[in-house]
């Protein structure tokens, strides 16, 4: 590990000592902050907003994106507390499962389980929690600065699931794993590359949408659970949920695939509205025209 990465990893241990509800604190300011200074995150922000929730008037969306924005501005200072203090430590803050009999059910069916994790509450303890139950792979897209990786694997220590490249080799390892029984983690909101997806409503407009997790499941016979940490208020914790794949998840009609998928992640997003990763460009494509264009032109 490089020396900054390293000193890095020092500063997390250190600072994970700190209360949940200090560092939810402190990411509640940094959300505050953020509404002021106007950038392109709040502004995509902002325009995600006023797709999903039309019917709200100017004070209503507003008051819905400093909400937004606080939970955002927790979510990137809760992972001081998740990394830094451990796994063992972050787990005693879960409060709640609900769902867990679905999940061994499914473990027990023997046939592989596929966890689509949207980007929503705290995905860090989602993944603790997961990889204490059964061993999991995730598949992932390395980060930019590869020196990050090699921290991220330390600080996620023995609970730390097994990482799977975004490429062919990748995808051929999660058949292999589900085939086998075992269980795979996909983040289902990640908007696919050029040609690998297909156009499904999400929130009522068209988005582009992952095929993969649709094709893995028909193909495997993989039992599908949606699943995210759900941040709890005044740092008192997390809830875990696990809710059921929509139907028509597994339709040869992969419009028919990806609006259920995208069902799904909406059902999650609905129990914990503000917490979801609005930030996200969701709603552009190459070949159509973007709504975060027109605003940030």
């Amino acid at each position: 590990m490089r020396i900054d990465m390293y000193l890095l990893y020092l500063l997390l241990r250190l600072l994970g000592r700190l209360p949940l509800r200090v560092l939810h604190g402190i990411g509640s300011a940094v959300g505050r902050l953020t509404l002021w200074w106007r950038s392109r995150m709040v502004q995509n922000t902002a325009v995600n907003l006023r797709i999903v929730r039309p019917q709200l008037d100017d004070a209503a969306q507003a008051a819905l994106l400093r909400e937004v924005l606080i939970e955002s501005g927790k979510s990137a200072t809760e992972i001081v507390k998740i990394w830094g203090g451990g796994a063992e430590r972050a787990l005693q803050l879960v409060r709640e499962v609900r769902g867990e009999a679905l999940f061994d059910a499914a473990l027990a069916a023997g046939k592989g389980v596929i966890i689509a994790a949207p980007h929503l509450g705290c995905w860090e303890l989602l993944n603790y929690w997961l990889c204490r139950k059964t061993p999991m792979a995730i598949l992932y897209r390395p980060p930019r600065i590869a020196a990050i990786e090699g921290l991220m694997r330390k600080m996620r220590g023995a609970l730390a699931p097994e990482q799977v490249r975004a490429d062919g080799a990748g995808v051929r390892t999660l058949y292999k794993r589900l085939a086998a029984g075992g269980t795979v983690g996909i983040l289902p909101d990640q908007k696919p590359r050029a040609g690998e997806g297909e156009f499904a409503p999400f929130f009522g407009r068209d988005a582009l949408t992952m095929v993969l997790l649709p094709r893995l499941a028909a193909r495997t016979g993989a039992t599908v659970l949606f699943a995210f940490a759900e941040r709890l208020p005044r740092g008192a914790g997390y809830r875990i949920h696990l809710l059921p794949a929509p139907q028509g998840l597994t339709d040869a009609d992969l419009t028919v695939a990806c609006g259920a998928l995208n069902r799904g992640v909406q059902a999650c997003v609905e129990l914990a509205f503000a917490q979801y990763q609005w930030q996200y460009k969701r709603y552009s494509a190459d070949d159509r025209p973007s709504p975060y264009d027109r605003e940030n032109g």
